[in-house]
């Protein structure tokens, strides 16, 4: 029987996702509340990890627990490794939603899915995050999300101004932007169609629905990083 370490890939898995977020250990090690060595350790491979450790590193790292230990693993034998997936390759996903119960459903429906989900509140958060601006000024310079899910009905900023933003900036006009609605209705059809979103969709999202969808983004199940839309241009979406 073959043997399998899962310390070490684990490790691995927490040294991408922190990577991603441009933190140190140090700093990762604060936000979960844990020693610096520890997390050393755990990087390293050298560490027993508890689940509460689990949990706590994956709050640190914004990701979900099934997406942390969703980490590469050695192929299996007689088998040519294309069933890994390295998490450095998948899309970011911007999920802008006002209604925690619709966040609720969404994260239930979608936690069969790697992809690291950034859930803002309001369509002023999500402007900030994807310019680096307010509170989430640490992120200037940050790539971008792949992928944007975007309720209609939000505070501060509609669903609509978000989207015609997105669209009017240089950027953001690459990203596809998926809407989000509570009915199909002419009228979000055809603003959203007018201010340049991909798709709609009808809430609460799933992985049903949203696999319906991507096929028209020509973007891979598992929405995988796109290759030729970098920040600051536009391009063809591509798996």
């Amino acid at each position: 029987m073959l043997s399998f370490d899962v310390k070490k890939p684990f490790g691995t898995s927490v040294r991408t996702w922190r990577s991603r977020l441009g933190i140190s250990q140090e700093e990762l090690a604060g936000r979960a509340g844990l020693h610096r060595t520890y997390v050393c350790d755990v990087e390293r491979g050298a560490r027993n990890v508890t689940l509460q450790s689990i949990e706590k590193l994956a709050r640190a790292l914004e990701v979900t627990v099934s997406t942390l230990l969703a980490y590469p693993r050695e192929p299996l034998a007689g088998g040519t490794g294309a069933e890994e997936i390295v998490a450095d390759k998948l899309a970011d996903i911007l999920y802008v939603e006002d209604n925690p119960t619709d966040v609720a459903l969404a994260t239930e429906g979608l936690r069969s899915i790697t992809n690291r989900i950034h859930v803002v509140h309001d369509g002023l958060a999500a402007l900030n995050f994807l310019f680096g601006m307010g509170e989430y000024s640490g992120r200037k310079g940050l790539p971008l999300p792949q992928l944007i899910l975007l309720d209609l009905g939000l505070p501060k900023v509609d669903g609509l101004e978000v989207l015609r933003r997105v669209k009017a900036d240089p950027r953001t006009c690459g990203i596809p932007v998926i809407v989000l609605t509570a009915s199909m209705r002419d009228g979000d059809l055809e603003s959203s169609k007018r201010f340049g979103a991909e798709a709609c969709i009808i809430k609460p999202v799933d992985l049903k629905r949203l696999t319906e969808i991507t096929p028209q983004l020509n973007l891979h199940w598992a929405l995988l990083k796109r290759s030729d839309v970098r920040p600051g241009g536009a391009g063809a979406v591509r798996p």
